[in-house]
């Protein structure tokens, strides 16, 4: 009708042949490209229809890299895009494609080439006619047909996704399986009947069992040596099962799939374009699954297994949270790892290890607010002395009777807070109830009631608020709700109180292992060092303990030197050398702070640390002089002295490990002896003047 009425050849200009011609050539699938070559032809033959209206043959750009693509969404569509950009940068006079679908089946994708179409005056050729998007007319008719071509891809979509969704809410939809599931000839899933696949995928759960977490489990399976096995699902392999060294990302598939646990399930994941364009899966909630049949066909697991091993990889990945909860146990000493909270900011505690000998020994740090602020270390608490205790506080309130307390307890707790939990669902639908009422007073009022309409609306805000309000504390308080303890669990706990202690103490049990026994009967530790280390303990069952312990000695004050050491070795200073005392004390059994034997150079450490006088210092302050001092005073050398000291002419002590002595100094009825070659008389009368002046100067002394 729009060439009957005004002609194509109106529309075309010299503006328009002046520019390039693009064909844009798209078939949705690699299926149609290969065959419904008839398609492809009509397109490719609109390269005459462009001639006709003017454009030389090497004027017409062809683009058709987008072959196999679907029109749905412009991501990842290099030729389309290459189109928009041609166009925007005003190269192309028209644009030719078969149809509306062919370009475009989004209409944002359609509109905005519209719009760019209209800014640079490029026509738009489809099988039908040419148009103008300047032209009003022309706009409407290409909108038109852009929403005709969006909705016919969704007609196409339900049409076949009807009978899909009708077979999978049946449970009858046949659908792929994982590796180790199969479909006998009857159309039932059963397990694989190749005993090697199904022993290879019982094996990952197992491991699972052993370790508790998927990259232990790769390495468990990669150090004993095993293979995952994989069905190729396309290409001309397809069918074939192929083994591969395990991966994270295998084993968490297999962890993950409720088809090993015997449920079917369909819609498990919705797929919603990203804001780039793309459609990406996001996974739902169980209760919004479009079909879901527990125990439908065999399984590796039970379904409670299931959810308890996807609740434990839960816990593993939100390890890496800003709270950082508690993930897997480690091979480390630290029993309470990842369960204890800092009694000061309320924040997760971490470890550190610190080398003693051949030992690690664990040290609880509170330091998330160090690391995002800045700020100094909250506190940190030696962990030997608090494992100690709450392993104490286990083995002790462990026992039969008490675990048949604590599950009753537990079963109460649960009661009330199933009650409570249902009192809060009653709110949350009652401003659901009030949100809906203000919903539609506000829709029917007259729109140019202003004033009402105000009011309606702002009371509908108020509910809407309400309702949000009601639901953030009900979503919390059933996050912070207590698991209630199935008879497994019981089963369990129950058995494990007889042998708990042998267990516990046993030299050969893990350190993973008893922190499993730990998680399993802890919820968690808060911790508070002040004066003393304060323990809040929080069991399984309710139960809450509180543990004091005295602070741990540092390093500095286990090495040191008890009192009663010190003292006796300034005792034996009074007429002892650090030699002779060293050997004293470890002739009486007594022993270093650092645990070794006392040798002199210990006794010279304390002596001084502690500003003990030394054993020369002694001497002199009773009157001894050096050997230096008494010959200065007797007037003769230091040989002199020595051969004195040996004849038993002068008396002294010994005043260290060097041998030295210090001397008693002679009285006045010292006598000089006659020793070596006689001195001359002058000599001689000033050597004796020079003794008795010094013997009587020291007699004074």
């Amino acid at each position: 009708m729009n060439e009957q009425l005004f002609g194509p050849a109106l529309k075309v200009t010299a503006a328009h042949l002046a520019r390039d011609a693009y064909l844009y050539v798209r078939q949705s699938s690699i299926k149609q490209v290969v065959h419904n070559t008839e398609s492809a032809v009509r397109q490719y033959g609109l390269k005459n229809r462009a001639v006709a209206l003017g454009w030389p043959a090497d004027r017409i750009v062809v683009i058709d890299t987008d072959q196999g693509q679907s029109g749905a969404t412009a991501a990842d569509r290099e030729g389309f895009q290459r189109l928009v950009t041609e166009v925007g940068m005003g190269h192309a006079g028209i644009v030719l494609g078969l149809e509306v679908s062919r370009l475009a089946r989004n209409n944002t994708d359609w509109h905005r080439l519209l719009e760019i179409c209209a800014l640079t005056g490029t026509l738009i050729l489809d099988e039908d006619g040419l148009y103008n998007p300047c032209d009003f007319n022309d706009r409407i008719l290409l909108g038109l047909k852009g929403t005709l071509s969006e909705a016919e891809l969704h007609m196409i979509k339900a049409r076949l996704r009807g009978g899909q969704l009708s077979k999978a809410r049946r449970g009858e939809l046949v659908s792929r399986v994982p590796i180790g599931l199969v479909y006998d000839p009857a159309g039932k899933v059963v397990l694989d009947p190749d005993a090697g696949i199904v022993a290879a995928i019982r094996a990952v759960f197992d491991s699972f069992d052993a370790t508790g977490s998927a990259t232990a489990v790769v390495k468990d399976l990669r150090h004993r040596g095993l293979r995952i096995p994989r069905r190729v699902t396309t290409g001309p392999d397809k069918g074939t099962v192929v083994w591969m060294a395990a991966t994270h990302s295998r084993v968490l598939k297999i962890l993950h799939n409720p088809r090993y646990a015997g449920a079917f399930f369909y819609g498990r994941y919705q797929h919603k374009p990203t804001a780039s364009g793309k459609t990406g899966p996001q996974l739902r909630p169980r209760a919004e699954w479009i079909a879901f049949f527990p125990d439908h066909h065999p399984g590796f697991i039970t379904l409670a297994k299931f959810d308890a091993n996807q609740d434990k990889l839960t816990a593993n990945a939100a390890n890496h949270g800003k709270d950082r909860r508690h993930g897997p146990p480690r091979e480390g000493p630290a029993l309470l790892q990842g369960i204890v909270i800092c009694g000061i900011c309320g924040r997760r505690m971490t470890v550190r290890y610190y080398h003693r000998g051949e030992h690690s020994e664990p040290e609880y740090v509170c330091q998330a607010k160090g690391i995002e602020y800045g700020s100094p270390i909250c506190q940190r608490v030696h962990g030997v002395v608090v494992d100690a205790a709450v392993g104490t506080l286990l083995i002790n309130a462990l026992t039969p009777h008490a675990l048949e307390t604590a599950i009753a307890v537990a079963d109460e707790l649960a009661a009330r807070a199933d009650t409570a939990d249902a009192l809060r669902a009653t709110a949350v639908e009652r401003a659901r109830h009030h949100a809906e009422l203000a919903r539609r007073r506000f829709l029917a009022v007259d729109p140019d009631n202003r004033l009402v309409a105000a009011s309606l609306e702002a009371d509908w805000n108020t509910t809407l608020r309400e309702l949000a309000d009601a639901t953030q504390t009900y979503e919390k308080a059933r996050n912070e709700h207590t698991t209630e303890l199935n008879d497994q669990d019981r089963a369990r706990i129950t058995t494990l109180a007889a042998d708990f202690p042998t267990l516990w103490n046993d030299p050969d049990t893990p350190d993973r292992e008893r922190k499993r026994l730990t998680r399993l009967l802890i919820t968690d530790v808060t911790l508070i060092r002040d004066a003393q280390i304060t323990a809040h303990v929080r069991l399984r069952g309710g139960q809450e303990h509180t543990l004091t312990m005295p602070v741990p000695l540092a390093s500095w004050q286990i090495r040191q030197t008890p009192p009663h050491i010190v003292a006796a070795i300034d005792e034996l200073l009074d007429d002892h050398t650090d030699g002779q005392i060293a050997a004293l004390l470890t002739n009486h059994g007594h022993i270093a702070g650092g645990g070794g034997p006392i040798h002199a150079g210990i006794v010279k450490h304390i002596r001084r640390a502690y500003h003990l006088r030394s054993h020369p210092q002694r001497l002199t302050e009773r009157g001894l002089l050096s050997l230096t001092e008494i010959a200065r005073r007797l007037g003769v050398a230091t040989k002199t002295v020595k051969k004195w000291r040996d004849a038993g002419l002068l008396t002294g002590e010994i005043a260290n490990d060097k041998g030295e002595y210090f001397y008693h100094l002679p009285g006045p009825d010292f006598t000089r002896p006659r020793i070596g070659r006689r001195p001359r008389s002058d000599q001689a009368a000033t050597l004796t003047k020079e003794t008795t002046t010094a013997s009587q100067e020291g007699s004074a002394v």
